[in-house]
């Protein structure tokens, strides 16, 4: 998938190629000159046929494959509004996770759906919570309370068993149990399938986006779960300071991810 973020109405720039690494992304957008921010008001405007768009000084938004603009609820579009509204005297990327999604459904996972499925579902295959810890014992121990109950709840509500192992060795899961949750993507339509892409590459999993998109877990627990590792290494080595900035970059990815799978 790509990283589409548009700005001018008029002349679309070219599409840089998708940086997945948010911290190095928001390095490079530091480092570049940033667009202008050419408007002064930005409304919302329903859509005959259903959906929402943004408007700019009264001017329809683009992607950049130059389709409309169009967002499915009304309550997303305030949100998207909100990132154009919230832009000083430069445009700032990194600050607009919510357009940057938009933008990559439309152009790319509506008319590439299956493509982006099946890429979400290799995670299964190496799902994080499948490779657990060797030691020490504490550790291995919250990665059972933690991990445990939803490599279960995926068992017992999709029928996938998957097969769990101590340290890096590859485990081949069974090809059923890879189907079943394949399948488990069928509902979802292009935007919630776009978020789940999202927090499972995020996240190293397909298990926790699958939780958080069936409810199983709340955005919050889902996020610590699937970084248990990295808070049992700050408790024990302490705080790093380029850790936590790229965490926190993540995060706002992340959270915008979840904004589709759950409106």
């Amino acid at each position: 998938m790509r990283d589409l973020l548009w700005y001018d109405p008029s002349t679309p720039p070219e599409t840089p190629a998708f940086e997945p690494d948010p911290v190095r992304r928001a390095q490079a957008a530091m480092r570049k000159d940033l667009p202008r921010r050419f408007w002064k008001e930005v409304a919302c405007e329903a859509v005959a046929g259903g959906g929402h768009r943004i408007l700019l000084d009264g001017r329809p938004v683009k992607t950049p494959g130059k389709r409309p603009f169009v967002l499915p609820d009304a309550d997303l579009a305030g949100s998207v509004a909100a990132e154009w509204r919230a832009q000083g005297g430069h445009i700032d990327p990194s600050t607009m996770p919510l357009t940057r999604l938009a933008n990559s459904v439309i152009d790319g996972v509506v008319e590439r759906r299956d493509e982006v499925a099946d890429d979400a579902a290799r995670y299964a295959a190496t799902d994080l919570l499948c490779y657990r810890a060797e030691g020490p014992e504490r550790l291995v121990a919250r990665q059972t309370a933690a991990w445990d109950p939803l490599v279960d709840w995926v068992e017992d509500a999709h029928g996938a068993r998957l097969l769990v192992a101590e340290g890096i060795v590859h485990v081949a899961q069974e090809a059923e149990a890879l189907a079943r949750l394949r399948a488990a993507l069928e509902p979802l339509d292009a935007w919630r399938l776009a978020g789940f892409h999202t927090v499972t590459t995020l996240t190293g999993s397909f298990v926790v986006a699958l939780a958080l998109a069936e409810g199983r877990l709340d955005a919050d627990a889902a996020w610590t779960v699937a970084h248990l590792d990295e808070a049992w290494n700050a408790e024990l080595w302490g705080r790093d300071e380029e850790a936590e900035f790229r965490l926190a970059h993540r995060r706002v990815e992340y959270d915008a991810a979840v904004r589709l799978i759950r409106p």
